[in-house]
């Protein structure tokens, strides 16, 4: 009985600690991923169809119950539980886990679009170069090292073009009349033990180090927003008047080739 409870104790301890490390993007299997549901059917991987949201065919979005004119939404193929393509590109590179939940997990609408490795139907295929580039840049936030790694060498560059500047005002800032005025406000810190000034450093890195992650953030919403851009202008439409559009011009093409 009491190894039975030693076991039981080291089980439970496993699944909170690859909880807790999957949590900082670790990959480890949490305990939802390994655990299924009795009678609950697996996903299904599913085609889709696109439109155009007008304002004489207006399109219901899941999120914002109407889609704004003229903006492309998407849905599995025969259903009209349609959403915003943006709309879902953007809560796909923010927020993954609440995107199939609304089509009730009936779909496996990640592994169907998103997915150009195992997936026949998946939606990137029409990015061209530029969506290529826009993944390897933006996929795995928690591994980013392409964007880290282009950032930094981006922000390096800066500093090394504005560095001759920089050395001038920090040379005329060091002799200049207002630091030493005040020499007795900063000898301390000059003269401060070692541990003091470990902790000032540190400090100080934590700050750049915020400051490098805020503009990580923002270069990747722009990049986000980029890529819903290209999603917007490249992908087909399947239903609606677009789509009428290029089922014509096919036809005649065909007709041409037979002449």
């Amino acid at each position: 009985k009491y190894r039975m409870e030693q076991q039981e104790l080291l089980q439970i301890r496993s699944i909170i600690l690859s909880e807790a490390l999957a949590e900082r993007g670790l990959p480890m299997k949490t305990r939802t991923e390994v655990s299924t549901v009795v009678g609950k059917e697996e996903p299904e991987v599913i085609d889709w169809d696109c439109a155009m949201s007008t304002t004489k065919e207006p399109k219901t979005c899941l999120i914002s119950f109407d889609a704004e004119p003229h903006t492309k939404v998407i849905a599995p193929i025969d259903t009209d539980m349609w959403i915003s393509l943006a709309v879902l590109n953007r809560l796909r590179r923010k927020d993954p886990t609440k995107i199939e939940p609304m089509w009730y997990s009936k779909y496996a609408i990640l592994k169907s679009w998103f997915n150009d490795e195992s997936s026949n139907y998946c939606i990137l295929q029409h990015c061209g170069v530029e969506g290529i580039v826009l993944a390897i840049l933006l996929n795995n936030p928690q591994k980013s090292v392409v964007l880290k790694s282009l950032l930094g060498i981006a922000l390096s560059g800066m500093i090394l073009l504005v560095l001759p500047l920089l050395n001038f005002i920090v040379n005329r800032f060091a002799v200049s009349s207002l630091v030493w005025m005040n020499w007795m406000k900063w000898a301390r810190f000059v003269h401060a033990p070692f541990p003091l000034k470990l902790y000032l450093a540190q400090l100080a890195w934590k700050g750049l180090a915020k400051v490098f992650n805020n503009i990580e953030k923002r270069v990747r919403d722009f990049l986000i927003e980029l890529e819903c851009t290209i999603l917007e202008e490249r992908m087909p439409l399947t239903v609606g008047p677009g789509s009428q559009q290029i089922n014509t011009n096919s036809e005649e093409d065909e007709e041409e080739e037979e002449e």
